[in-house]
């Protein structure tokens, strides 16, 4: 699954370890989210969205596709 993950890490200038200490979960759970290994719980992807204040839409996109979800952001 696409997902902008690692780009709204990167705007706030946040490590994947920092990214992780304010989710309650691993750095490698955020790595392997970024990479697409990993889709996260509907839990941990409504936490990631409270956080950058996104909709679950405007970070990930199920169909792989990313210029869905730079359209709609």
């Amino acid at each position: 699954m696409y997902n902008r993950l690692r780009a709204l890490r990167g705007e706030r200038g946040w490590s994947q370890a920092t990214l992780a200490k304010k989710l309650g979960v691993s750095r490698q759970t955020v790595n392997a989210i970024e990479v697409g290994k990993f889709d996260p719980s509907l839990p941990l992807a409504f936490n990631l969205a409270k956080l950058f204040d996104q909709r679950i839409e405007e970070i990930f996109d199920p169909n792989g596709d990313s210029t869905s979800i730079k359209n709609n952001a």
